[in-house]
């Protein structure tokens, strides 16, 4: 009997993390997951315990039946790859735009699409506790009108630009 109160209280514990204090995070209407495969590079991020060290990094998608390969880069202030994850994605709705990511089965990650440009250039993705950020981009600068919308935007999505950490390349 003790272990099923505990298996409740872990589970309730657990249950009660993923809760967020914030509104539905507006996502993108569709994403196309043929266009959005490939290689994109970091821009800027919330800081985060995964990407400690990180002075740039890279996320690359690949479709593979009914999930998505993800493999995230990390490199240092030379461009030196020091760390590499491969993880696994799931769209969760019909519009591709929210996802579960998970790099350690079986703890999974949101992973939403809030900002694509038209033609894929740049993505703005997030989660619904607003606690990860990440601008990226299909080269390793974006342009400066982007960026200026971007930033415009983000705090109608409730995050905010100052926390930003902007990644650097050779």
């Amino acid at each position: 009997m003790k272990r099923i109160y505990l298996l409740v209280g872990i589970l309730l514990t657990l249950s009660g993390c993923s809760i967020s204090t914030y509104p539905p995070l507006q996502t993108v209407k569709s994403v196309n997951p043929e266009r959005y495969s490939g290689t994109w590079i970091e821009i800027a991020r919330y800081e985060n315990r995964f990407e400690k060290g990180c002075a740039g990094a890279s996320a690359e998608y690949t479709l593979e039946d009914a999930h998505i390969n993800v493999t995230n880069r990390c490199f240092d202030t030379t461009n030196t790859m020091i760390n590499e994850a491969k993880g696994k994605a799931y769209a969760i709705d019909t519009t591709n735009s929210k996802l579960k990511v998970t790099f350690f089965w079986p703890f999974y990650g949101d992973y939403q699409v809030i900002m694509l440009s038209d033609d894929y250039q740049y993505s703005v993705v997030g989660d619904p506790n607003r606690k990860y950020l990440w601008i990226l981009s299909r080269t390793k600068k974006l342009k400066e009108s982007d960026k200026a919308f971007i930033l415009s935007s983000l705090p109608n999505f409730g995050y905010d630009p100052d926390k930003l950490y902007w990644t650097t390349y050779p």
